[in-house]
């Protein structure tokens, strides 16, 4: 071994590190982005699905439902994000026995440190979430 060569491995492992670890860092950062994202409209849709069904009409019931998606979306950070509410089987029949909510919420996820200059859609990740929340069969109609 030469003189040269004497201390050369701290320098290469260290530079192996950034190169190796940044990488993986960012990954797992932009991974617990989208699960953060995927909670949050999960929540969001099983949170306004509930609001719909306790509201005394239908037009009260959609201002309920996007309140409490807003507020579902608000707690994991989420701006954005699209509400659909669809009574089922038609949407006159909203609260009668055997009908059900259907609650679609979907938002993009940015990528982590993606920067503002270069575009909003430059990247990201679209989660959505659907859920079905029966009236009830054996409750009278409103």
């Amino acid at each position: 071994m030469s003189e040269d060569e004497q201390g050369t491995a701290t320098v290469e492992f260290v530079w192996l590190t950034i190169l190796l670890l940044v990488p993986l860092v960012y990954v797992l950062v932009a991974v617990f982005d989208t699960q953060r994202a995927a909670y949050g409209v999960s929540t969001a849709s099983r949170s306004a699905a509930r609001a719909f069904l306790q509201s005394p009409d239908v037009a009260s019931g959609e201002q309920r439902a996007r309140l409490a998606a807003r507020v579902a979306l608000d707690d994991q950070g989420l701006d954005g994000a699209t509400v659909h509410v669809t009574c089922l089987p038609s949407p006159g029949e909203c609260f009668e026995p055997g009908s059900s909510v259907r609650v679609v919420v979907r938002a993009t996820q940015p990528l982590p440190l993606t920067p503002s200059s270069l575009g909003s859609r430059l990247g990201g990740v679209t989660v959505d979430s659907t859920h079905t929340e029966p009236y009830g069969t054996f409750r009278r109609s409103r």
